[in-house]
């Protein structure tokens, strides 16, 4: 019993302790940002390295069909809210993984190199002519946060089939409008003026093989009483922009696709026991 109250008075910080905190401010806990590594959110599919409590990535209470931060490893099993904040669609070639693996380089929309689609692996890629493959993205750079206001950023990265979900939810952001008290006029918000719900449903494929994605829904505009809220996704948006914000090339290349999820639960259920 004494434990545990020395326990919860260590836990209650005094006014002047918390005061001197608040004095030092960020003191050592300021870097570069080439110096920090953005999270992605990801979908956990049945293959996910992170649901095999076996694989030294697994996190806990991770489920098939769970949204998950891949740097912090918290679950959003309900879901999760997102501001977006900056959205491009990436263009990269990559060395296949049985070759070795890794990222080549960047296009553009207007300097797209020929491909050609192939099965590969249990999988449909767009290979060019020097066999690497050429995946396309659209890419989300997020503000994620949480019932009680806190806020961090994340890159959504949706691929393959999840580019479909990626194109509703930008016909959705388009018809995001409100009338303007000035003009009396309907106007498109700003990207990042609203919070949307990202959570995940199943869904089959051509070949009737079930895997998770993204499912979109909008929650609402950010209120006046969300003000700091706003203005610091409009600088992470910023931030994003001027090239300061970087992913992990190496996380982009990890979550498998459909196609490998679909191919793992067919072997699965091809297992007599």
């Amino acid at each position: 019993m004494s434990n545990q109250v020395a326990m919860k008075k260590s836990a209650e910080l005094s006014t002047d302790f918390v005061d001197g905190m608040f004095e030092d401010g960020p003191e050592g806990a300021v870097f570069a940002a080439n110096e920090l590594q953005i999270p992605f959110l990801r979908l956990a599919q049945q293959m996910s390295p992170q649901v095999n409590k076996k694989d030294a990535k697994y996190i806990e209470g991770l489920s098939p069909g769970d949204v998950f931060n891949t740097l912090t490893e918290q679950v959003y099993g309900d879901g999760v809210m997102v501001i977006p904040c900056y959205s491009k669609t990436s263009y990269t070639e990559w060395v296949p993984r049985d070759m070795g693996g890794g990222r080549v380089q960047e296009f553009t929309a207007d300097n797209l190199p020929k491909t050609e689609r192939v099965s590969l692996g249990g999988k449909t890629v767009d290979q060019l002519d020097n066999g690497n493959e050429l995946v396309t993205s659209d890419d989300h750079y997020c503000l994620v946060i949480d019932g009680e206001g806190n806020y961090e950023p994340a890159l959504l990265d949706m691929k393959s089939t999840a580019r479909k979900v990626a194109k509703r939810w930008r016909t959705m952001i388009t018809m995001n409008k409100a009338r303007n008290p000035k003009t009396n006029h309907l106007q498109v918000l700003p990207l990042y003026s609203t919070i949307w719900k990202l959570t995940s449903v199943d869904e089959t494929n051509k070949k009737n093989e079930t895997y998770s994605n993204y499912a979109i829904q909008k929650v609402g505009p950010l209120t006046k009483d969300q003000r700091e809220l706003y203005e610091e996704a409009k600088a992470f948006r910023e931030s994003v922009m001027a090239g300061e914000v970087r992913a992990s090339e190496g996380e982009r290349a990890s979550a498998p696709t459909e196609e490998q999820v679909a191919e793992a639960k067919k072997r699965d259920d091809e297992i007599p026991f």
